[in-house]
């Protein structure tokens, strides 16, 4: 395999990785991607319904070699306790948006009009401006971003993916 192969077919993948909620694990889970030259495209954890259990969404854009080797070397690492690779139409994935919009009484209206299409909702009012948050797929931020670009962003933050299986199939560990 030449290097160029390795970029071959590079897609977007996403990992749901079980981790132990230890100090650190979250540093180990970086710097494996780093040492090894992976690019995250995002990365969100939280806690799961267990106790002394979070859950990584990781989002990466790379081949499929390279998702394979991903996968094993997050398996090596201590404290990680299981890491799937979610299929393609078989996982709701959501991230979260906050974005500050120029707002005054007079394009107010027409503001909060554009969120509630979207089923976003105004969070923060003040003379200037209104902050949104929104929750959904990429496309759907991105295009309510388009609707929000006339009025002016102020600021904006996004977070990384949060992704779930669909139907009964579950990550949680066995008991």
């Amino acid at each position: 395999m030449t290097t160029n192969d390795l970029y071959d077919d590079v897609t977007r993948s996403v990992l749901s990785v079980l981790v132990q909620d230890v100090d650190g694990i979250i540093t180990r889970v970086t710097a494996m991607f780093t040492r090894r030259g992976f690019n995250l495209v995002s990365l969100a954890t939280a806690k799961t319904e267990t106790e002394g259990i979070n859950r990584i969404t990781v989002v990466v854009d790379a081949s499929e070699h390279a998702v394979e080797q991903i996968t094993k070397q997050l398996h090596k690492l201590i404290h990680v306790i299981k890491v799937i690779r979610l299929e393609e139409d078989k996982f709701i994935a959501r991230s979260l948006m906050l974005v500050k919009v120029n707002a005054n009484n007079s394009n107010r209206p027409q503001v909060v009009d554009a969120a509630n299409i979207f089923r976003a909702r105004v969070v923060d009012v003040s003379p200037d401006s209104v902050v949104i948050e929104a929750t959904g797929t990429s496309s759907k931020l991105k295009a309510l971003l388009e609707v929000l670009e006339p009025f002016g962003i102020r600021e904006l933050v996004q977070s990384g993916r949060v992704a779930l299986n669909r139907g009964a199939k579950t990550l949680a560990p066995s008991k």
